[in-house]
């Protein structure tokens, strides 16, 4: 019989939403996650937002005091990254198999993730060759429910001179997506910090190697989407939830 992540009471769309967005909010950043950041991220007004944390706090999926931050129990987690390895597997198929762009495939698996159920997953990891990333870098958690991420930083974050390569590119804004791809930025492209332009202008980086590299300048949204890990240095972080 087929099954999808479903503790009681967590089988509607919305709740597994609502755990998958605050699991996104704290992967690559260290920030509390607030009911106003969930209700900017999902384009829903504050009070849907502290309903919903009260429905999820009675399921036991987090924790939460009034005027604090939102913090997934284990259970939240657990069901936070089988919906973030659906997300993401259906994403590599799409592009992989299916032929999609990068920057065509979230609302996509948006649609997806709620549909399949945990055998077709199982078996389309299988399929896809057990992918550690989906196509923007993102690490895809195990069926066990353990996931590594990159030692990444955003490019903004390195001073001038460092070399590295690209780990891991946001996908919020699939504008910012075509953008790169047209620019001939992808996972795995050579990176070069060059300098800074003074007086808070854009950031000049060398992208590509030998006769193929050329400087762009880069704005402060650019270099905050673009995760760079120091090529050599890669241990990862492995979290087993």
């Amino acid at each position: 019989m087929a099954t999808k992540p479903n503790p009681s009471g967590s089988d509607s769309s919305s709740v597994q939403d609502y755990v998958k967005t605050i699991y996104a909010l704290s992967e690559w950043h260290d920030e509390p996650v607030t009911s106003s950041r969930l209700a900017a991220r999902l384009s829903v007004a504050n009070s849907s937002v502290s309903e919903m944390i009260r429905k999820l706090a009675e399921l036991g999926l987090v924790d939460h005091t009034p005027y604090r931050p939102v913090e997934l129990t284990p259970s939240g987690l657990r069901l936070a990254l089988a919906m973030v390895r659906r997300h993401r597997l259906l994403e590599t198929f799409l592009v992989q198999d299916l032929g999609y762009r990068w920057d065509e495939v979230h609302d996509e698996a948006e649609l997806l993730e709620h549909t399949v159920s945990d055998t077709f997953i199982n078996r389309l990891d299988a399929r896809l060759g057990f992918p550690p990333i989906d196509p923007h870098g993102d690490p895809i958690p195990t069926a066990e429910g353990s996931i590594t991420l990159p030692d990444a930083l955003p490019l903004g974050s390195f001073d001038d001179g460092h070399s590295g390569r690209v780990s891991r590119i946001s996908d919020e804004n699939p504008q910012l997506l075509r953008f790169l791809a047209d620019e001939g930025i992808g996972i795995g492209s050579a990176v070069t910090v060059v300098g800074r332009t003074p007086f808070g202008g854009p950031l000049q980086a060398r992208v590509g190697t030998g006769g193929a590299a050329r400087e762009l300048s880069l704005g402060d949204e650019l270099t905050r989407a673009i995760w760079v890990e120091t090529v050599g240095e890669h241990t990862g972080c492995s979290l087993v939830r």
